[in-house]
C-alpha cells in the first residue's frame, strides 16, 4: 500500500461506528467500495464477515478497526496515522468454507461461511447425525446437539466456545468439532487436511430435525449437507504490524 492507496469506510450500525466513520471521511476522504484499494471497516467480528461477504466479488482487502463489542478480528480503533498503519500492515489470507444442504424437501442451499459451518437442533431432542469425511463414514452416528466444520479464521469464534482446538492460519487443518455430544460422550472431534470433503447425514430427520449455518445464511430441516474448503477464494484481512493474525491466535492459547 502506498500514500495514494484509496479508502473507503463502512460502519456497522452502531452509533460509535457510525461517529467514527464520520470522523474519518473528513479525515481521509473516501471513494465507493468498488473503487478502493482498502476497505476500512469499523465495527466487531460480525461486521469484519459481513464485509467480506458483501465484497466477495472483488475481495478487496479489509482493515477492520474495532467499534463494536467483540474485536478479535480487528484492529485497535486509532484515528491518526491510518494511511501509514495500512501501508505497514501484514496481510492474512483465509479461504471460506461452502456448504450444500439439502432440505428433507429435495432443496439445495449453498452458501459460504468464513468462520464456521454448524448444525444445530431444532427441538428439545437432540440431533442424531452421521460423519462421513471423503466419502468413508468414520461416525455412524453423532447424538448430540450439532456439531461444526470451523476454518482456521473461525477456530477462535463459535469452535473454541464448543471446546474446539485453536488452529494457526497457516496449519492448512480444519476442525470437526461436536456440540454437547451425548454419545459417543468421550468424542471431541477431530482435525481435518484442509481438502477434506465432511458430509453430515441427519438420522431421523422427520422426528429429530435439525438446522444448518453458514455465516448469516441458515436452512432449516435438512437431510444432508456437504462441506469443503473453497482455496480458489482468497479473502484478505489487514492486521497491525505485530498484531498479526497469527500473533492473535498465539496469544489466545495463553489466555486464562
Amino acid at each position: 500500500m502506498t500514500a495514494s492507496t484509496t479508502l473507503a469506510f463502512v460502519a456497522s450500525d452502531r452509533p460509535e461506528a457510525q461517529q467514527a466513520r464520520e470522523r474519518l471521511i473528513a479525515r481521509y476522504g473516501s471513494v465507493d467500495v468498488d473503487q478502493a484499494d482498502v476497505i476500512v471497516a469499523l465495527g466487531g467480528d460480525g461486521f469484519m464477515l459481513e464485509t467480506l461477504h458483501a465484497d466477495l466479488s472483488r475481495r478487496t482487502p479489509v482493515y477492520g478497526m474495532n467499534r463494536g463489542s467483540v474485536g478479535f478480528l480487528m484492529n485497535d480503533y486509532d484515528e491518526d496515522d491510518l494511511p501509514a498503519r495500512i501501508a505497514e500492515a501484514g496481510r492474512a489470507v483465509i479461504h471460506p468454507l461452502q456448504m450444500d444442504a439439502t432440505t428433507e424437501a429435495g432443496q439445495v442451499h449453498s452458501g459460504l461461511a468464513i468462520n464456521e459451518v454448524s448444525l444445530l437442533r431444532q427441538t428439545r431432542q437432540s440431533a442424531k447425525i452421521r460423519i462421513s469425511i471423503d466419502g468413508k463414514v468414520r461416525l455412524d452416528e453423532l447424538t448430540c446437539d450439532g456439531c461444526m466444520v470451523a476454518t482456521p479464521a473461525g477456530s477462535t469464534a463459535y469452535n473454541l466456545s464448543a471446546h474446539g482446538p485453536i488452529i494457526p492460519l497457516d496449519a492448512r487443518v480444519l476442525a470437526l468439532t461436536p456440540i454437547s455430544a451425548f454419545r459417543p460422550r468421550r468424542w471431541r472431534g477431530a482435525l481435518l487436511p484442509h481438502e477434506a470433503r465432511v458430509c453430515f447425514e441427519v438420522l431421523e430427520a422427520d422426528k429429530r430435525p435439525v438446522s444448518a449455518v453458514a455465516d448469516g445464511l441458515e436452512v432449516r430441516r435438512v437431510a444432508r449437507v456437504e462441506v469443503r474448503e473453497r482455496r480458489d477464494i482468497d479473502l484478505v484481512m489487514l492486521f497491525d504490524a505485530g498484531r498479526s493474525f497469527e500473533e492473535r491466535v498465539l496469544a489466545e492459547q495463553f489466555t486464562a
